[in-house]
């Protein structure tokens, strides 16, 4: 039986999450150069930077250099990562990132938020209406989408039960509610690598049927060699979008243990896609050239395979030039 064909969106979250964890100090140039390699392989999403208080996480000190260096192409949406107002508002001032709205984002574990975020709930939703607030303020309204992180489980906490994910995702739309807003699509993040493809699948039958016509992304990590097995699960589910990392690099700096593998790795996952016969709009080869860059410019190697095994189209061709 044939497979149906279908476009995947991938969303390149490696210039922000792979490199806030690299303990080296990265220079800015070379975030640069990989921003805008990855730029040349197609992407049409990268997330480049992060406006987080520097005293935490010193590998983001650079932001506001970074999204100013960076060779940015018309159509594509540069975003970054912003916790609070204030990163909010340094995101805001640089006047080149694409900031469409303030999802309604929570988070499954209580435990981890303390700690990731030194927040409970309460305080967290707090920051998230100043958020809107300022968002307004530059003429940008809420969106109609919110994003779950620790979805499936946590290293504080331990597992978040399906009864507990449907709970939190029904606070996502009461929040969402309150301001005029209906959640067309939600986001579900594997922070701490506890998913495996069975929890994948129940989760996202329950939400399909709690939610007629909900879209759902996935952010998966690596740390446990689930994240490729757990994306082809939901692409049988359903899913269309990804977030990824090109070479596999990152994970969270305060949850995963020294040498873990970082991300869903973006060329490992968008060759299983091409090879499957789905559509992702990318460039394999320049995929691969931007995966042995960031190699390159982290000192050590990275958890992708593709970078060192090669796609099979160019072998193919290989093949039949002989």
């Amino acid at each position: 039986m044939s497979r149906q064909v279908h476009s995947i969106r991938i969303n390149e979250d490696g210039p922000r999450e792979g490199f806030q964890i690299e303990s080296a100090s990265i220079p800015t140039a070379d975030k640069i150069e990989l921003i805008d390699a990855l730029t040349e392989a197609g992407l049409q999403e990268i997330q480049i930077a992060s406006f987080v208080n520097p005293k935490k996480v010193p590998s983001m000190s650079d932001a506001e250099a970074v999204v100013a260096g960076v060779k940015m192409r018309p159509g594509v949406k540069y975003t970054a990562l912003y916790m609070n107002p204030r990163g909010l508002e340094r995101a805001i001032a640089t006047g080149r990132l694409s900031i469409e709205g303030i999802g309604f984002s929570v988070c499954a574990s209580e435990a981890f938020l303390a700690r990731n975020e030194n927040a409970t709930p309460a305080m967290r939703k707090r920051r998230k209406r100043e958020m809107i607030d300022i968002a307004g303020k530059f003429g940008v309204a809420p969106a109609n989408s919110g994003n779950v992180s620790a979805a499936f489980g946590c290293n504080f906490q331990g597992d978040i039960g399906l009864d507990a994910l449907m709970g939190v995702i029904e606070s996502v739309h009461e929040f969402a509610a309150e301001y005029g807003c209906k959640i067309e699509r939600i986001g579900l993040s594997d922070t701490m690598a506890w998913a495996t493809p069975d929890k994948i699948r129940r989760s996202l039958d329950a939400i399909y049927n709690t939610y007629s016509g909900i879209e759902v992304s996935l952010h998966l990590h690596d740390t446990r060699g689930m994240a490729m097995a757990n994306a082809f699960a939901g692409i049988d589910m359903g899913v269309r979008e990804f977030d990824t990392s090109i070479g596999g690099l990152g994970g969270c700096p305060f949850a995963a243990h020294k040498g873990a593998a970082g991300n869903l790795c973006t060329e490992d996952f968008a060759f299983m896609c091409e090879e499957m016969g789905h559509q992702t709009g990318l460039d394999l080869d320049r995929l691969i050239e931007a995966a042995r860059l960031a190699e390159r410019i982290v000192g050590h190697p990275l958890p992708g395979k593709l970078k060192d095994g090669g796609s099979l189209s160019s072998l193919r061709k290989a093949i039949q030039a002989r």
